[in-house]
């Protein structure tokens, strides 16, 4: 049995889960599995085994982001409670006025790192309004991007402008999440492979390639730095770790990214 950590989960409050789950399968143009709420989150987590997961929610406005912090927060905590190694992350609109009082707020409520998803927002991730977080950010918290898009009106979130990031903010840390380029893994091969402040997750990419390729990925960049993530409500647990354990990898490779990664990016045993 494998220590588990899911790295990559987005839960909305219940009045609006449905509404949520719906919005998000029509942008993609997919039917998520979950429900999207931390009860659904929760029964599966326990169900699996699953030590805990980082909480992420995003702001699609600015007015948005001090409520899905507070909420981000909150349900982190809760979680904590139920046993789970939970933690949260924060989210930010690059348009919000008051960003660097914000962030200092959210870690100061244990928030330990901030979410973009840029093709969502509506930004691009090196647009001179997100470099503000960058640097209130830079060696201090990580920032994890949600990367890449195959479709060509949302180019908000390529690899190659997270380099250009890299480039400006050196001790930046970062995760590029959906091994590094949601549906446009080529980029993220050119781009990201060797970079040693970018982390990776699993997250909405397993079930868009071949276990060969799912292996050829992550050892084009580093099992050592790849961490096992749902997207849920895009993904139940069951699914994703099946598809997982598909993936020809040693036993150390596995239990890396099922657990020892997260660990190790997130401080857990901390």
């Amino acid at each position: 049995m494998y220590r588990i950590f899911d790295i990559h989960t987005h839960t909305y409050p219940e009045a609006i889960s449905e509404k949520a789950v719906q919005a998000l399968g029509d942008f993609y143009n997919f039917v998520p599995e979950g429900d999207g709420t931390y009860t659904g989150l929760s029964r599966g987590a326990k169900a699996a085994g699953v030590e805990g997961f980082l909480l992420f929610s995003v702001a699609t406005n600015a007015h948005q982001v001090p409520k899905v912090n507070d909420s981000i927060a909150s349900l982190a905590k809760r979680s904590r409670e139920e046993g789970f190694k939970t933690v949260g992350f924060a989210g930010m609109h690059q348009d919000f006025p008051e960003m660097e009082r914000e962030m200092e707020r959210c870690m100061e409520m244990g928030l330990c790192g901030v979410k973009i998803h840029p093709d969502i927002q509506g930004v691009d991730i090196d647009d001179e309004r997100m470099l503000r977080l960058y640097d209130i950010a830079e060696g201090r918290i990580p920032v994890y991007f949600h990367i890449g898009d195959n479709r060509p009106q949302y180019r908000f979130s390529e690899a190659k402008k997270l380099c250009r990031i890299l480039d400006m903010f050196p001790r930046l840390e970062v995760v590029a999440a959906h091994l590094g380029g949601y549906e446009n893994w080529e980029d993220a091969k050119k781009y990201l492979a060797g970079h040693e402040r970018v982390w990776y997750d699993t997250s909405s990419a397993l079930w868009a390639m071949t276990p060969e390729f799912a292996g050829e990925m992550i050892g084009i960049l580093g099992s050592e730095r790849v961490m096992f993530g749902t997207d849920f409500p895009v993904k139940k647990l069951d699914g994703e770790l099946a598809r997982f354990l598909a993936i020809d990898l040693t036993e150390r490779e596995r239990e890396d990214i099922l657990y020892n990664n997260a660990a190790r990016f997130l401080k857990l045993e901390n």
